[in-house]
This record gives C-alpha cells, sequence and structure tokens, in this order.
C-alpha cells in the first residue's frame, strides 16, 4: 500500500510542484523523532526561497534552481541542528561541572545568557545592565566567577575588560 502525502497550497504550487511534507521525511525515514526540520529552514531561509521561486515563475520555468535549493534544504538543516544541539551539550556540560557552585541567582540567570549566546563582549557595565544591579554588584560578581575558575578576563583592559567563560579541557 502506498502512503500518500499532501500538502497545502503555496506559492511554490505556481510551479506544478509540492514539496513532500514534513510526515512524509519522517515516514521515509521510517524514525518517530527528528532532529532537524525542513519547516523552520525554510522560514529562516524564506527571502532566499521566495527569490529563487520567483526567479523561476518569471524566467522560462525551467526549475532546476529552484530544486537545488529545495534538495540542499535538509543538509543546511541538519547542520543547523548540529549546532544547536553542540550548544545544548556545551550548555549541558557546563552546568554539570558548575550546577553545584553556591551562585547567586543573579550570577546563574547571566551565565545562561552567555551560554546561549550572549552577542558582543561580556563587560561589568553589560553585567550591571543584565543583571539590574550596580556596578560594584556586577564586579563582586564578576570577581567571584573568576575565583572560581568559570570566568576569566580577556587580554586587554582598562575601561574596556570584558570577560569570557572558561572552556573545559
Amino acid at each position: 500500500m502506498r502512503a500518500s502525502c499532501s500538502s497545502r497550497m503555496g506559492p511554490h504550487s505556481a510551479l506544478g510542484y509540492r514539496p513532500p511534507t514534513p510526515q512524509c521525511l519522517a515516514r521515509s525515514e521510517r524514525s518517530p523523532q527528528r532532529f532537524y526540520s525542513m519547516p523552520a529552514q525554510i522560514r529562516a531561509e524564506r527571502k532566499a526561497y521566495y527569490d529563487v521561486l520567483q526567479a523561476t515563475q518569471r524566467g522560462d520555468l525551467d526549475i532546476t534552481a529552484w530544486l537545488e535549493w529545495f534538495l540542499g534544504c535538509p543538509e543546511r538543516a541538519f547542520d543547523g541542528a548540529e549546532t544547536i544541539l553542540a550548544d545544548v551539550l556545551r550548555k549541558a556540560r557546563f552546568w554539570e561541572r558548575h550546577g553545584s557552585e553556591p551562585l547567586n541567582e543573579r550570577q546563574r540567570t547571566i551565565l545562561n545568557r552567555v551560554l546561549d549566546g550572549f552577542e558582543g563582549k561580556l563587560t561589568s557595565s553589560k553585567w550591571a545592565k543584565l543583571g539590574k544591579c550596580s556596578q560594584d554588584t556586577a564586579s563582586r560578581d564578576i570577581d567571584d566567577l573568576i575565583k572560581r575558575g568559570i570566568l576569566v578576563r580577556n587580554p586587554g583592559g582598562g575601561r574596556s575588560t570584558s570577560y569570557s567563560l572558561v572552556e573545559a579541557e
């Protein structure tokens, strides 16, 4: 018996093609779990998707470029899933090592922000803003984490002193 897979009509239907739904992909993998998401990847690349779709629809209807884009999508989704998984494992390992440390709630919250991909350099000023605390309290929090071997002072200094997590060996 052949399983049928249907998709809602969307902009891609103008090509006369309906991409397989996530359920079809899961069925073909014979696995109840997937660690990637085609719809999430397409949403992340929405502009590129519509650009290649529009170029295909306005051109001579050669769908090669669209097919290449679409068929490359799972690989990009796998790469994205690997990155997310690596970040999750890094955070889990960090808390495995430091979870029993007597940290205050502000330290835990800001460390989680850093582990989740904090943008820019972590300075005492940014710590104070994130922690909604004074500059002195931020400095005490940071000094405590340096003494515990959780943070390290980056090279450079003065007013632009920044800090990073100590990477595990």
